[in-house]
Formats: structure tokens, sequence, C-alpha cells
């Protein structure tokens, strides 16, 4: 039976909304109404992960097309109206909730480089434009990926008059689609605006203690650590001494809830040359993500990929029930400095580093890609965040923190 946490549910157009993001949506059809005539406006909807910014897009998408297809009346009646994310996992996610819907089309749903390159060659304009993912833009060109100009944004918005899109700064990963400062508001601010911030959690059923923990985790720092009897709250966060144990203890997860994976930084060798490579530590051995473009399913909801290690770039939007992640050698713990230390020497992910010439403080820029992509793997779990950690200082250091919550009768042992 299909899970229910499953991104083919949670996008399904039919899945109730909460009050603010009912409250949300008439705001920005309206604001769309509003500026029907005008060249151009935007709506920036800013959100954490988690925070249910991809399900209120396709919602919103999916009212405005019922309403294009079906409603001759309607002010969005008549439109050529399109929803870009660049992200093939969550391309295929958005595919996949819309088959069987009568107002949906999968060729409504393209990667921002396709839909520019196509626009352009037919010489057309769209009416509405939403970006889900806005943050994993582009803001240089990228041959490689047939895209000669200089923003992804900026060439949406000379080929689109409206648009809404979803930013999260925290989410950023690459050089190539570097968001900093004012960047974003820059842009923006050429044209008639609005923004939102959507804040309440939907993804990880965890209180403020465990979003802290993560969140100070992602500044280099460590806090007590929280456990599943605080706040009343289900989510574990459980430390593990192995990984092998780790990754046994994901496996059980997966046979009793199901949408449970095995995670890493991106700190081993992986290459796109139709080989496996392999994630070792200890006894723990097991091969990173294959590359699949052409299967159906995501990643994250083939059953196949329980005997996989995924990336931040096969997870990034998609929720896990439990995840088990592997915090590898770029990531360690000095203890007189008493934080986190990164090395982005270690980090294996060179193409996220492509274009740091360019950019001033690159180490510093670095670092924040490195503590995004930690930031992303760590919010993915709804129930449950397991940790390994290759640098034995920064693994002593978390069961340390561990022991110290089960003396307070707070959590328990695990392996």
């Amino acid at each position: 039976m299909p899970n229910t946490n499953q991104a083919s549910f949670k996008l399904s157009p039919e899945k109730p909304l909460s009050a603010e993001q009912l409250a949300l949506k008439q705001r920005v059809e309206a604001f769309l109404i509003d500026h029907q005539n005008d060249e151009h406006a935007l709506f920036v909807i800013h959100g954490d992960a988690g925070t249910g910014k991809s399900v209120f897009l396709n919602a919103l998408f999916a009212d405005i097309q019922a309403q294009n297809r079906q409603q001759p009346g309607s002010p969005f009646a008549g439109q050529e109206n399109y929803l870009l994310v660049n992200h093939p996992e969550m391309l295929k996610a958005y595919k996949n909730a819309a088959q069987g819907v009568p107002y949906l089309r999968k060729k409504d749903y393209e990667r921002p480089t396709t839909f520019i390159n196509r626009m352009d060659k037919s010489g057309s304009q769209a009416d509405i434009v939403l970006v889900d993912e806005a943050h994993l833009l582009l803001t240089r060109s990228d041959r490689y990926n047939h895209f000669n100009q200089d923003n992804h944004l900026v060439e949406i918005a000379r080929l689109a008059r409206l648009i809404v899109l979803v930013f999260d700064e925290k989410q950023v990963l690459k050089f190539k689609s570097l968001w900093q400062g004012d960047d974003l508001a820059q842009i923006v601010g050429r044209w008639p605006h609005e923004a939102y911030a959507l804040r309440h959690q939907f993804r990880m059923q965890a209180g403020s203690a465990v979003q802290a923990w993560i969140d100070h985790f992602c500044q280099c720092r460590l806090l007590p650590l929280p456990s599943a009897g605080r706040e009343h709250q289900a989510f574990e966060i459980k430390i593990f001494a192995d990984a092998q144990a780790m990754y046994d203890a994901i496996r059980q997860k997966n046979r009793t809830v199901g949408l449970s994976r095995m995670l890493s930084t991106y700190d081993y060798p992986y290459r796109l040359d139709g080989q496996d490579y392999f994630i070792e530590e200890g006894a723990f051995r097991l091969r990173w993500d294959r590359s699949k473009p052409n299967e159906r399913l995501p990643w994250a909801e083939r059953p196949d990929t329980i005997d996989e290690v995924g990336s931040v770039y096969t997870v990034q939007g998609f929720d896990l029930n439990y995840v088990g992640l592997i915090l590898g050698p770029s990531v360690s713990w000095d203890d007189r400095r008493q934080e986190i230390v990164l090395d982005p020497s270690r980090y294996e992910d060179s193409a996220a580093f492509q274009g740091k010439a360019k950019v001033a403080e690159a180490g510093s820029v670095q670092r924040r890609i490195m503590l995004n992509a930690i930031n992303v793997l760590m919010t993915r779990a709804i129930n449950g965040l397991y940790i390994y950690a290759h640098d034995a200082g920064l693994r002593n250091k978390l069961l340390a923190l561990q022991s110290a919550a089960v003396t307070k009768g707070d959590n328990h042992v695990c392996n």
C-alpha cells in the first residue's frame, strides 16, 4: 500500500491545506488578478524546510489550472501557465501527482532551462509561472546544461508576466546557484511584488527543542541532545557508535513504517560514469544512489533504494519517515573551541564549488554550502533522525550528549 508521506500524496491537489495556507492561496490569487494587466509582478514565499512550500505551490497551481481549463468566466481562463522546478527528482513527483487530474498536464511542469529555451525558440510568453525550490535557480551561465544566459529568474521574468516563487536561502547548494544578501530582492524589486513567510513546521513531528538543535548544529554549535520524551513529541534523535548498527535500525524502521533511508554528506567519492561507488565506515559498506533519470518514481520512494545511500540531491524537497545520516570526513569536532569544524577540501562534491574563484570570501561560502546541505539532510525526517559521525571526536561528543540525556532520564541508549 502506498505510504501517505510519499510526495505523490503530499502534492496531490486533493490534499487539504491549513487555514494559513488557504488564506495565502486567496491572497496570491488576488495578487495575480490585480496585476493581470501589468507587464510583470512577483510574489515571493519564504519558508524553511518542511513548512509546506511545495504542497502549497501545487495546490495553488492546481486551482489556477482548474479555473484556466474548466471555468470559461474565470480571470485565469485561457492562460498559458507553468510550474518550474530545477530538481529532476521533484519534477518526477510533480508529474506523478498530476496523473489522472483532468485539469493538469504533465507538460505543465518543466525544468527552468527547458522552459527558457523552449519559450525563446517559440517567441512566446507565459501568463503565470510558479517556481518551486527557487533557491536552486542558476545565477550564472551553465553551458553544460544548455543555459547560456546569466540568471534563471531574470530570464523567467522576461518570458512570463506573473511569477510566484518559493525560496529558502538555507537550501542553496552550489556556487552556480548562489543567492546571497539582497540578490533576490534586487531582481524582485524591479517590478510590483509582495512577500510572505510560511513558518509552521509540517514535516518534522518535533517540538522546538529538536528544531533548535538542528539549527544550532548548522551554525557549528552543539546544544544538549533533545529527546523523544520532551514536549510530548514522538520525534527521535539517536546517535550511533556504529554505522552498520544504524543501517540495521533504518532497515527495521523501513519494514515497519516504510520510507526510511540512509543518507550521507557528500564526503565519499562518486562519479556519473555508470559505476557503483560505495560508502564504507567500519563494517558498513553501501553504494551511493544510482542515477536513474528515466525511473518514474523519485529515489526517495523506490523500494530498492533501501540498499543505497542518498545524497542531498536525491532527497531535497522530499519527506522520509526515518533518516539514518552519516556525517562524513568533512565534518569534525574541535574540542578546544567547542565547535563543529568543516573542511571543504574533504567535501567530494566538486561541482558544488565550481566557480568559487569569482566569489568574494569563497571559503566562507563553501562552508555555508556544506552547512546548507547538512540542514537539508537533517530536515528530511518526519519521525526520527539517526546520526553516525565519521570523525571520532564528533562521534564521541554526540555520544556523550546522548549519555547525558539518558542520565537525566530524557532519552535511551542507542548502539
